[in-house]
């Protein structure tokens, strides 16, 4: 299991004012280590934060420390949960709005909120294996916004990265041909110095691909009755239950209290007596997730970020840092309807109870195998690492190769369709440091190996975000089939604006 918020915060020199202390004269400003002396970097690296009281250690994050998060609530199971609506295609083209508005997600409440299409999160957009599509973007927003397709295998011009900001009441079409295969992937805002708020405040919703493959397979997949999508967000609501990023933001990533799954507080899934699938997404900004079943029960995993695994791995927990995917399957057959069965995650907190109905669909499949013929060849495993990539910091001292992201600044260049090896160092301080997603735009690679070797049997299918630990090493095959400007950052959104992202131009 990956290892869940080893976070502390770093101490810098006199010269040097951490980006997460509330009371930093510096706290706005973007630190870059590219500048610092190499006496300025050893004082940073060489901080021991174990001698610190707990209200130092408060003090110095401003927030609440990463290295004990907020405890989640318990779905109290009253609310059934939401489903985002199918989103479908006019002549081939899907209008998509970021709008704002208010949501009711407490009895009586609203709540001043973002949404796509609506006032929180964002329609299902159903799209198929070699459908020439137009993505009507349009920005009601009163501020910038992007639209970025996370996981889509897309040019780099419809990217939607930082580049692409959209004005107040424009409106831009992206246009594509969609090739790649069946998989659970996503959209949400990604410009720079807003898109954790934007995202926090409701801007996010899912993309599935289909395939003739994936339609002959007998999945569970008739929407909202076998198949569910399940958006996972911490939020931390202020006494007015609103979303007051600025009040609950930490510079080492957000971290809420109170869980929204499809922007449902206190959640149930009533389901019938069969084989369900659910699409998990961690949408949050910084939480990770290891999810399971209260009865230590197995489930089967189908799928990773990018496509289906070749066969379902048996699981009994699953664990997804930001931005990554996974499909599972649940066999309810085999519980009665008075079962008390939950989603739970590591702390034994309940994600959502099951209600089990004895209804079943026309759709349910007895077995599952041969999902896909994914592989890593030879020829990839002896290919030399070509680019090498080193996180470290916190706050806002995070850097890729001692540098921050500038937008002038291209990192990497690589050739359009051919194969490289990225191998990523995620380097710890002296108090261990944190694990980084780290995401790459505009394709999906294979992980090669985690310190050398071979990735767990769950993550041997197409990815788009790896969790590495503080002090792995993680090699990846990256082949851009397209060719444009894509950013590669840690996915803990605060990281990610603070500095940790990167530039590769694939000519």
């Amino acid at each position: 299991m990956k290892l869940k918020f080893l976070i502390t915060s770093l101490l810098v020199s006199s010269v040097i004012i951490g980006g997460c202390s509330a009371s930093s004269s510096k706290s706005d400003e973007t630190m870059d280590h590219s500048k610092m002396t190499k006496e300025e970097m050893s004082n940073m690296e060489g901080m021991d934060h174990s001698n610190m009281s707990g209200k130092n250690m408060e003090t110095m994050n401003g927030h609440e420390s990463h290295t004990n998060p907020l405890a989640l609530n318990h779905s109290t199971g009253e609310n059934e949960l939401a489903l985002p609506p199918l989103l479908e295609a006019k002549d081939g083209i899907f209008t998509i709005t970021a709008q704002q508005g208010t949501s009711e997600i407490f009895k009586g409440i609203n709540t001043e909120t973002y949404g796509y299409n609506g006032s929180y999160l964002g329609p299902v957009i159903k799209i198929n294996e070699g459908q020439k599509v137009t993505f009507k973007t349009n920005n009601q927003l009163s501020e910038p916004t992007t639209f970025h397709w996370h996981g889509v295998d897309i040019p780099g011009e419809g990217d939607g990265g930082p580049h692409h900001l959209l004005q107040p009441g424009d409106t831009k079409n992206v246009k594509f041909t969609v090739k790649q295969g069946a998989s659970t992937l996503w959209f949400h805002p990604h410009p720079v110095g807003a898109t954790a708020e934007q995202v926090y405040k409701g801007l996010a919703g899912l993309i599935y691909v289909e395939d003739e493959h994936s339609k002959k397979l007998g999945l569970p997949s008739e929407y909202g009755v076998n198949d569910f999508p399940l958006v996972f967000q911490d939020r931390k609501f202020d006494d007015n239950k609103q979303l007051n990023f600025k009040a609950a933001m930490n510079e080492d990533g957000t971290i809420g209290d109170t869980l929204l799954i499809n922007g449902t507080v206190n959640p149930k899934l009533t389901v019938g007596k069969e084989k369900v699938r659910l699409r998990l997404l961690n949408g949050s900004n910084a939480r990770n997730y290891t999810f399971k079943l209260n009865t230590g029960d197995s489930f089967q995993q189908i799928a990773t970020d990018g496509g289906f695994l070749n066969k379902p791995i048996s699981m009994n927990e699953l664990s997804l840092t930001p931005g990554e995917r996974a499909e599972i399957i649940i066999d309810f057959s085999k519980y009665n309807k008075s079962t008390d069965i939950s989603l739970m995650n590591e702390e034994d907190i309940k994600l959502m109870p099951f209600n089990i109905v004895d209804k079943k669909s026309e759709t349910s499949s007895d077995s599952l195998k041969n999902l896909n013929n994914y592989v890593v060849t030879d020829e990839e495993r002896k290919l030399p690492v070509s680019k090498k990539l080193e996180l470290f910091g916190m706050g806002k001292m995070v850097t890729i190769n001692n540098k921050q992201f500038d937008m002038n600044r291209i990192d990497f260049t690589q050739k359009q369709g051919e194969t490289e090896i990225w191998e990523i160092y995620n380097k710890p301080d002296m108090m261990g440091g944190m694990t980084h997603p780290f995401h790459i735009h505009g394709t999906q690679f294979k992980i090669l190996s985690i310190d050398g070797k071979e990735p767990p049997t769950n993550e041997y299918g197409w990815k788009d975000t790896v969790a590495i630990d503080a002090g792995e090493t993680v090699r990846l095959a990256v082949k851009f089939n397209n060719k444009g400007i894509y950013m590669f950052h840690c996915h803990i959104l605060e990281h990610e604006e603070n500095g940790m992202m990167g530039q590769v131009k694939v000519e």
